[in-house]
């Protein structure tokens, strides 16, 4: 069965490359069409700055690629990583997310290598993972073919079977058919959107991630290397009216990326002027040693990124798939919050479950169906913990410009468990941060360290320790409160605040 299928994979963005990537070793003939033209530089820096990914708008937004990607890259494609380093592509290891009282007390184990993550721009490792990509015998990229239409047919059932596709490439009109579609077009993809009009039989939940997004990139200077994390702030805070991190890259680049809540107006409306968002950034004890003029220079516009959007689709209803033939993966399917860094480990984990559902039936329904419950299984929990904690943080947005306000009792406690309990144990336990970054890079349920007895016990401890016993762990401030940096960017401070009626804030 697999030596003779045909698959057709609409994109070739990161989740297309991944799907080739997962299903090449089964022998199918994997066709990928990709709307943009073939690469034409292969410099790295060039490419950063000329390759025009038509539809992907947060192909210069910073990123990092957790550690369950790097591990299924290594398992599947070892090549290819010892390629990604050769371009650059960096590995950041387990001992880069320690504190420095734990450095001093940290004895490596066998598993802390699963931990390892990579970090590039986006363009480096696209790039290398197409090239990769063309090198694999039974795949082939077809540039510049722009998709029109689904080929489909419905049944008396309503399922709707999907054989093909019908595009243009050159000015010529051209149907392709195959055995398999997967739709990797994203989240601004339409094909997905056919299905729904011609009535299939699909469940669609969103929820605004309540952000926005703005990057800038810089480069070291000659002679320059990253700060000492040690002797610094950490490079990344969340101070309630905007988020930020540092992104290092690949050869000698990095970007820096804020956060804003939606309802920060004023910095939203200021944010895109570079001037305005390099200030912020000298302004931001983690950053002001990665951005100052000595250390780095910007190489870069800020690109802003909006309409961020959690959403989850289903294909099989009450057991009942809605389409025979046809996967959705990546975006296109499940989109994420990009502040947890999922969406790429999200395709790659989809594309093996495919992967393992074809290799395993050739019914059609049965493939629908267990790819669903795979999906459910693995990645839901990851989607629900995000969801939880964008909901959060745009609570915490709105409180911080409402004047006068104060959580209740229990939110405050729960805010303190946090803040004094769950942080301060990870960065005081080695073995505590070990078991917490295996759920957050994926390769564990993201609950199961925390409802471990043993670890819930040891964050009670360090909560019931206080702020005085524990002085040594907390990390020097993230940065200045709401108005002091609007007055240090000349801006209105007072201009988004959220006005309650006296009477609400009296019954609170």
């Amino acid at each position: 069965m697999s030596k003779t299928e045909t698959v057709i994979v609409i994109g070739a963005g990161i989740a297309g490359l991944c799907t080739a990537l997962m299903l090449a070793p089964s022998g199918r003939a994997i066709t990928l069409l990709e709307r943009d033209g073939p690469i034409e530089n292969q410099d790295p820096d060039q490419l950063f700055r000329d390759w025009r990914r038509t539809g992907v708008g947060q192909v210069r937004q910073s990123h990092a690629f957790l550690a369950r990607l790097r591990t299924i890259m290594k398992a599947e494609h070892p090549l290819l990583l010892e390629q990604l380093k050769a371009l650059g592509v960096r590995e950041l290891t387990f001992d880069n997310m320690l504190t420095a009282p734990q450095q001093a007390l940290y004895t490596p184990q066998p598993q802390d290598e699963e931990l390892t993550f990579i970090t590039s721009r986006r363009t480096t490792l696209e790039f290398a993972m197409r090239r990769y990509v063309e090198t694999l015998g039974n795949v082939a990229i077809r540039s510049g073919f722009l998709v029109r239409r689904l080929v489909t047919s419905r049944a008396e059932d309503g399922v709707i079977t999907v054989s093909g596709v019908t595009g243009e490439q050159e000015g010529a009109g051209i149907t392709l058919t195959a055995d398999v579609i997967v739709d990797t077009t994203g989240k601004n993809g339409f094909t997905f959107d056919q299905l729904v009009e011609e009535g299939a039989n699909v469940r669609e939940e969103n929820e605004g991630a309540g952000i926005l997004y703005f990057t800038k990139h810089y480069r070291l200077k000659p002679g320059q290397q990253e700060p000492d994390r040690n002797e610094h702030p950490p490079a990344s805070g969340d101070l309630g009216y905007l988020k930020y991190g540092v992104f290092p890259g690949d050869n000698g680049n990095f970007s820096i990326t804020i956060a804003l809540p939606e309802v920060e107006l004023e910095l939203r409306k200021s944010i895109l002027n570079p001037a305005i968002f390099h200030q912020i950034t000298l302004n931001l004890p983690g950053l002001h040693p990665w951005t100052n003029s000595t250390r780095s220079e910007p190489t870069s516009k800020v690109f802003g990124m909006g309409n961020l959007v959690s959403r989850w689709r289903d294909l099989v209803i009450e057991g009942k798939p809605a389409t025979h033939g046809y996967f959705a993966l990546g975006d296109t399917l499940i989109r994420t919050n990009p502040l947890y860094g999922r969406g790429c480990s999200f395709a790659a984990v989809g594309a093996q479950l495919l992967r393992r559902t074809l290799d395993e039936t050739a019914d059609p329904a049965r493939r629908a169906i267990l790819l669903h419950q795979r999906l459910e299984a693995e990645l839901r929990p990851f989607y629900l913990t995000q969801r939880r904690q964008d909901r959060s943080a745009i609570k915490r947005a709105r409180e911080t410009l409402t004047p006068g306000f104060k959580p209740k009792l229990k939110a405050r406690l729960m805010q303190s468990f946090i803040d004094d309990g769950i942080r301060i144990a990870v960065r005081s336990d080695v073995r505590l941060l070990r078991e917490a970054m295996r759920g957050f890079h994926m390769l564990e349920h993201p609950d199961k360290w925390l409802g471990k007895p043993n670890n819930l016990a040891t964050v009670l401890y360090y909560w019931a320790r206080g702020r005085k016993l524990n002085a040594a762990a907390y990390p020097p401030s993230a940065g200045p409160e709401r108005q002091e940096m609007m007055q240090a960017l000349n801006l209105d401070y007072r201009a988004d605040l959220i006005q309650i009626p006296e009477e609400t804030r009296l019954a609170a």
